[in-house]
């Protein structure tokens, strides 16, 4: 929103929540958003190897699927998308919370796809209201950064 892009979340968690294959929908789009449904995602993020079961034959053919190398370490992945793998678990376990390994992959989708401005996400980390979370969102900020840099790090070793 900060962007002025039109913005859906659309969450699915049911008993799922105790530990199954819970998921949600995010959409971002320059365009009016007709429904928050997603039949075919253009990008997958996925975080066990349960998940990727589960929603791997969603993604959209030539689609990039993000998962965390750390706990899916030989993934069973489709020939006809982008894969990027993020030790996204392992990032945020050596920065001191297993429990960020989310913003880790948040991060790490802002740098390698460019859907939101590096810019914005700073801005709001270094500017938090309290409609973006206050204290809440410096506690992720870490994390965030270091899935960014991740990124950048790995694309500047394949120059």
């Amino acid at each position: 929103m900060i962007e002025d892009k039109e913005v859906t979340w659309f969450p699915s968690y049911g008993a799922e929540i105790r530990g199954g294959t819970a998921n949600c929908t995010i959409i971002i789009s320059d365009a009016m958003i007709g429904s928050p449904v997603v039949l075919n995602p253009d990008i997958l993020v996925v975080m066990n190897e349960a998940s990727l079961g589960k929603f791997q034959h969603r993604l959209k053919k030539r689609g990039i699927i993000f998962y965390d190398h750390s706990l899916i370490s030989k993934p069973d992945l489709r020939d006809d998308v982008r894969r990027v793998p993020v030790p996204a678990t392992e990032i945020a376990s050596s920065a001191g919370n297993t429990k960020s390994a989310n913003m880790v992959m948040l991060g790490a989708i802002i740098a390698e796809t460019g859907i939101l401005k590096k810019s914005s996400i700073l801005g709001v980390i270094e500017n938090p209201s309290k409609s973006t979370g206050g204290n809440g969102i410096r506690a992720n900020a870490n994390s965030i950064l270091k899935g960014i840099q991740y990124i950048e790090d790995k694309k500047s070793k394949n120059r």
